[in-house]
């Protein structure tokens, strides 16, 4: 169906904001045709029905780069425990912490994962969420990092919104391995190449840590993703520098998420290979850390900064993007417009997507349509202003 946006103040995100105010936007089926003021709509286009906006903010559809959206149980009681005096070790003694979720992952069907996930996924949709990414990470097992891949690839069925799906089995160490080594040999790469083999896998991450791997330990898995012409990304940096970043570049990674311990020889290495550092407060918050992640730094080597909610059952229940990005202004001083470019172009090129993030002809139809006229007002409002409605592949939400 073909049809005309009109009287919207659009944020196109062409350099920076890209502002167009009393502007138009045509569609051609679940792609943008044409984009600019409503006084300069083309001839072609003054035939067709018209929606208007009545002055609102027009952005591109939201794109959350990074999240465990996907997964099984919950860990609020954990939550509760620590604020009532319980360290993070007699919770993990107790059967608590990530051991966890991947008990109540395993023991859930493909099936029952989709239903115990979708609330999450209709949370992030509510907040303007058109693209999630899903990672894999709570199996630890081929079967179960399968099954974890095959419910992120429902929800793009049953819900409307785009799904990214991530392989994440070098996220931690099962209680039944001792051998990290033979746990990447065992589990992570069989996995990786069943996942390429049925279409379940479009990229590669890895946890890069002390409590999970080293470099060295994840150079085979990233070799086999080069192999199986899959992209990787990493988890850097988030609580020690172990060069996990420098790491990634060197695999030309789309991105390098955390990256609060980065350095400035990762940064180097991040701005030669054009990945995109990926900024992840709502972990930082309630993990109650201190060290922020470097952003004037990366601001002056050029890095391209996403935002992300991160959204996982232990450290980041978080399913707001405008929530995030009020996150990352106030606690590490990004701006309003480096936020919205964060979950918008730069969260689009964290995905290796090049046809959604800005509004622009031949971009995908994906837009979200807000209660103000004002940018600022995603990232200033604590949660956001209140979504009007979406354009999803060319059709408005009902």
């Amino acid at each position: 169906m073909a049809w005309l946006l009109t009287d919207a103040t659009l944020a196109t995100m062409a350099a920076g904001y890209g502002l167009i105010r009393d502007a138009a936007v045509a569609f051609d089926g679940d792609r943008i045709a044409w984009v600019g003021p409503t006084s300069d709509i083309p001839n072609l286009y003054q035939p067709l029905p018209r929606r208007s906006c009545e002055g609102r903010l027009v952005t591109p559809g939201l794109i959350d780069c990074h999240s465990h959206a996907v997964y099984g149980g919950s860990r609020a009681g954990e939550f509760e425990a620590r604020l009532n005096g319980a360290s993070y070790e007699e919770i993990a003694r107790a059967g608590g912490g990530i051991l966890s979720t991947v008990r109540a992952t395993r023991a859930a069907s493909a099936a029952d994962l989709l239903a115990q996930s979708l609330p999450r996924i209709d949370q992030m949709i509510a907040a303007g969420a058109t693209t999630i990414e899903i990672k894999s990470g709570y199996g630890l097992t081929v079967g179960d990092e399968l099954k974890m891949l095959a419910a992120a690839r429902a929800v793009g069925g049953a819900r409307r919104v785009r799904v990214v799906t991530t392989h994440l089995a070098a996220h931690a160490l099962p209680p039944e391995f001792t051998d990290k080594r033979a746990y990447i040999a065992e589990v992570a790469i069989p996995s990786l190449r069943a996942a390429q083999a049925q279409g379940l896998a479009d990229a590669v991450d890895a946890f890069c840590e002390g409590i999970a791997f080293a470099p060295d330990e994840l150079a085979p898995l990233f070799a086999e993703a080069r192999a199986l012409g899959l992209p990787v990304k990493l988890h850097a940096e988030q609580l020690s520098d172990l060069g996990g970043a420098a790491f990634a570049a060197g695999f030309g990674a789309l991105s390098a998420d955390h990256v609060e311990y980065l350095s400035p020889e990762g940064i180097a290495a991040l701005a030669r290979a054009g990945s995109v550092a990926v900024i992840l407060p709502g972990a930082f918050y309630t993990l109650r850390e201190t060290q922020k992640p470097p952003i004037e730094a990366l601001r002056a080597a050029g890095v391209p900064m996403a935002v992300a909610s991160d959204l996982n059952p232990g450290t980041s229940p978080l399913a707001s993007l405008p929530l995030a990005m009020n996150m990352a202004c106030t606690l590490f001083r990004m701006t309003p417009e480096e936020a919205l470019q964060g979950v918008t172009t730069h969260a689009a090129r964290a995905l290796g997507l090049a046809d959604r993030g800005r509004i622009a002809a031949g971009q995908i139809a994906d837009l979200v349509v807000w209660d103000t006229d004002l940018p600022a007002e995603l990232s200033y409002r604590i949660g956001g202003p209140a979504l009007h409605t979406r354009i999803f592949g060319g059709q408005l939400d009902a």
